[in-house]
């Protein structure tokens, strides 16, 4: 995972006043609610004991309460209260857990994941044109793999008629014209498709096409895990991948409307859309799962083509983030 970023990890639903374990980027995290209903989450580690904090409780104060001897932590992971020394004592500041920043928005949480020497630098960005009047279905789909070839999969315009001839592949347009890549700052690139049925020419090269954003189909791609598809000025599906550990990946898929506005009616909607969505997911999941190695690097041995030149974006790119991050020369 690449350090010193935002990541889309949960969605504001999963987070109660209770707190909740999960394992995400390759680690056990604790997350909860504030007395404000502000999310907080640290390492799912007491620094007395090393018992989970996902097994205790959280106060009247909000702070999380360690189910083994009480020690009390705030958001910032720090502790707060040590039980055996009574309230009025101070607490040493080496009695510290590592917290997380996180950010509430959209109906996600995000945690900003890197060393506590790195705060992060603002929020996360989201797509900007998902904003009023969209009303959306989720579903949570597991796939056995690194979140890398399950980002790369929802940017590979290749596939369609091989892994979706009976859904979104229909058509047997096989020969991909461009695709061409479109970059939105730093963090964001859109591309745009332009497959069709194979008539004996040659596939059209990148810079021979000049996208029409109000015409043409495209999708778009937010570092370091966020991707949507533009099927229409009222209707998109969204995905976030959110790694669990290097060898598996939580899809948070959503399908956003409002073409409908009428209360029930359209939320009704939002959520009968899920089960076609899962099922050109699960198209997908049957072939990538199988893919090795399971993460996705720069340079891999892979033998790419021009209809890859979105993959090979996404995958410069995060090279260079890492080695940002890393303090190297890519």
């Amino acid at each position: 995972m690449i350090p010193n970023q935002w990541y889309v990890v949960l969605s504001s639903s999963q987070v109660r006043r209770r707190p909740i374990g999960v394992t995400r980027l390759g680690e056990n995290l604790v997350f909860w609610r504030d007395a404000e209903g502000r999310v907080a989450c640290m390492r799912d580690h007491c620094v007395h004991r090393g018992s989970q904090l996902s097994r205790g409780k959280v106060t009247e104060e909000g702070h999380l309460a360690c189910p083994f001897h009480g020690f009390r932590y705030d958001a910032s992971g720090r502790v707060t209260l040590i039980p055996a020394h009574g309230r009025a004592a101070a607490v040493p500041e080496r009695f510290r857990g590592r917290g997380y920043p996180t950010h509430e928005a959209h109906g996600f949480i995000w945690i900003w994941w890197g060393e506590e020497s790195s705060p992060p630098p603002g929020p996360p960005r989201f797509f900007d044109d998902l904003g009023d009047g969209f009303v959306y279905g989720e579903a949570i789909d597991a796939w056995a793999t690194h979140y890398t070839r399950v980002i790369e999969n929802q940017l590979d315009v290749v596939h369609l008629p091989f892994v979706h001839p009976n859904t979104i592949g229909r058509g047997g347009q096989s020969l991909v014209d461009g695709p061409v890549v479109r970059w939105e700052g730093n963090d964001r690139f859109d591309f745009y498709v332009y497959n069709r049925v194979d008539n004996g020419t040659p596939p059209r090269r990148p810079e021979e096409i000049t996208p029409d954003p109000a015409r043409d189909f495209r999708l778009g791609f937010i570092f370091p895990n966020l991707w949507q598809n533009y099927i229409g000025d009222d209707v998109r599906v969204m995905a976030a991948f959110v790694p669990v550990d290097d060898e598996q990946t939580l899809l948070y898929l959503r399908f956003y409307q409002r073409f409908l506005r009428l209360p029930l009616l359209r939320d009704l909607v939002a959520r009968l859309a899920m089960p076609f969505n899962l099922i050109i997911a699960h198209q997908d999941r049957r072939v990538v799962v199988t893919q090795r190695p399971k993460r996705a690097a720069s340079r891999m041995g892979e033998q790419l083509i021009q209809g890859d030149g979105p993959i090979v974006a996404y995958r410069r790119r995060r090279a260079e983030l890492w080695a940002a991050a890393e303090g190297v020369d890519d």
